[in-house]
């Protein structure tokens, strides 16, 4: 955004009519910057609706931002990140309205195994080999 350079002579006028309306990230939050529950979801964290979550949908409470994550994970789990950049919102935001949902019961939030929790390569091996040779 720009402003006119006429300071002093009336009203400043901005040149960005083509941005539209404009919603800061901290009034979907309601100036919340952290949710409960927020602490295990980072950018890899995968948000799957809830079956519960299809009766909700005429649900009025929500915030617009609620029911496009609610409609984004109805199709295919999503991971935080994938939400954010769908949506085209900051992450710090997408974490409080993922937490908002979570706290509804409406969203659930799975993280994929840690690769020091996954079977060792060489393990897999010998059990595959081991059932080739039965």
């Amino acid at each position: 955004m720009t402003i006119d350079g006429n300071a002093g002579y009336g009203a400043p006028h901005w040149f960005d009519d083509d941005a539209g309306p404009v919603v800061r990230p901290y009034a979907m939050t309601r100036g919340r910057t952290s949710s409960e529950g927020q602490h295990r979801l980072d950018l890899i964290a995968v948000v799957v609706a809830e079956s519960a979550a299809d009766d909700r949908e005429a649900d009025h409470s929500l915030a617009p931002e609620h029911v496009d994550i609610v409609k984004l994970c109805r199709e295919s789990p999503q991971s935080v990140a994938e939400l954010a950049s769908e949506l085209d919102l900051p992450i710090g935001v997408v974490r409080v309205l993922v937490g908002d949902l979570v706290a509804r019961e409406l969203v659930h939030v799975t993280r994929p195994v840690p690769p020091a929790e996954l079977p060792d390569e060489s393990i897999l091996r010998d059990v595959i080999n081991g059932l080739r040779a039965l």
